[in-house]
């Protein structure tokens, strides 16, 4: 192929990941794996009996994450098999990246700098694409292709078509990375991404923090992309210092003008505050459609939802207030590292001031583990996603909204619009 063709950034990742100079769309390809991650659902419980049948040994154990998240803090004897599994494995491996009970793993791998520009990377999880919101290409992928990917260090793929999301304008107080994702998958359905690659891109996007940036790759899984891509730039960079990452090559890791891809722009200065009604991400509308719906439960938590970025803004919906009467507000931060940071900045006294239970820092209740939601209740959460019966009961109701949302929701008893509070 012509080295001078023009490529897409997903394309630019693919084609480093396979040798190449460039890809072209709909050709399959064989990458090079420079991180695998897992946890302790998806991992060693599946894995160690697979690789023991095969007599086949990990390709690269500095190459791999194992996160503890889904089954921590142990409640009953299923729960404590799990983790006793993953524990006992990761020892006799000897691997050298565990996280037991430092939070969710889509914040905090990135926390540790695994996750950089350039990277080739898959998870055991469906909201692996978080990766891309550092220029890397992140994907999920099921416990067979693990299996593959442990013992060889690779993966065959379709090179994707890209979907550009471009936004122009700047999010008005009180308007999220959640709000523009909600719009989005309302818009175009959970199909959207036709599991091709995102670009989310536009000044919008690129005035957002890192970790609003991280919102937006992390649903792109609801949007129904493989990857869900941001380009890396200074900001960027100066998180993966904050990493241990002390440099990092962001320049070659964009769009060329010229490549050929599909976009769709929006206005982000006309976005209003979004929320999902039950049972799906994109059951999502302005939030004037839901104001004064009750409320039973607000819950801050979840990779998607309680980033230190997302504590500072239930916090300030909250501080100086008390949640209205009968509600429960549960805040379960996204990582330890987050949560020590909300303590020192008071976020966290803010939050619990104003009636907040602090949860483990764990995926919990979005996985429907530990005190999930019960029968008849109606919830409003800062998680991505609102299946029937994911967060626990079939018969409770899940509203998906930003941080902003929630605590705003919380303050009033029902669903309310954060900028009415904030004003």
């Amino acid at each position: 192929m012509n080295a001078a063709l023009p490529q897409t950034l997903a394309q630019k990742l693919v084609a480093k990941a396979c040798g190449r100079d460039t890809v072209g769309v709909g050709e399959i390809v064989t990458c090079k794996v420079d991180l695998a991650m897992f946890h302790d659902s998806s991992g060693p419980r599946r894995l160690k009996p697979m690789l023991e049948d095969l007599g086949a040994r990990i390709w690269d154990r500095s190459r791999v994450v194992l996160v503890m998240d889904h089954y921590v803090p142990e409640r009953d004897d299923d729960s404590r098999r799990i983790v006793r599994i993953a524990r006992e494995w990761a020892r006799e491996q000897d691997l050298p990246h565990v996280y037991d009970s430092q939070g969710i793993c889509h914040v905090v791998v990135p926390q540790h700098g695994h996750i950089r520009p350039g990277m080739f990377c898959v998870g055991g999880d469906s909201h692996s694409p978080t990766g891309g919101a550092f220029g890397a290409y992140m994907f999920g992928v099921g416990s067979t292709e693990m299996l593959g990917v442990m013992v060889t260090g690779e993966i065959w793929l379709r090179v994707p078509e890209t979907i550009r999301m471009g936004w122009d304008g700047a999010l008005s107080a009180g308007v999220t990375a959640k709000d523009m994702m909600l719009h989005m998958i309302g818009r175009f359905g959970m199909n959207g991404g036709r599991y091709q690659a995102i670009e989310f891109c536009g000044p919008a996007v690129m005035a957002l923090s890192m970790q609003e940036r991280m919102t937006l790759s992390n649903m792109s899984a609801e949007l129904g992309s493989q990857v869900g891509l941001i380009a890396p730039d200074a900001t960027t960079a100066a998180f993966l210092v904050q990493a241990g990452v002390p440099r990092v090559d962001t320049a070659r890791w964009f769009t060329d003008e010229d490549a050929r891809f599909t976009e769709h722009r929006f206005d982000a200065s006309t976005l209003e505050p979004y929320v999902a009604a039950p049972h799906s991400p994109a059951n999502a509308h302005g939030v004037s459609k839901y104001t004064g719906t009750a409320i039973d439960v607000a819950y801050i938590g979840a990779c998607t939802g309680a980033k230190l970025e997302d504590l500072r803004a239930a916090a300030e919906v909250l501080r100086g207030h008390k949640v209205a009467q009968g509600v429960r507000f549960i805040v379960a931060p996204a990582s330890l590292q987050d949560q020590e940071q909300a303590r020192q900045e008071g976020v966290l006294q803010a939050l619990l001031d104003a009636g907040a239970e602090l949860f483990p820092t764990t995926c919990g209740a979005c996985a429907g583990y530990g005190d999930a939601m019960g029968d008849d209740v109606t919830v409003i959460s800062s998680t991505a996603r609102n299946f029937k019966g994911r967060m626990g009961s079939p018969s409770a109701q899940v509203y998906l909204g930003s941080p902003y949302t929630v605590a705003a929701s919380a303050l009033r008893g029902c669903v309310s619009d954060p900028r009415e509070v904030l004003a």
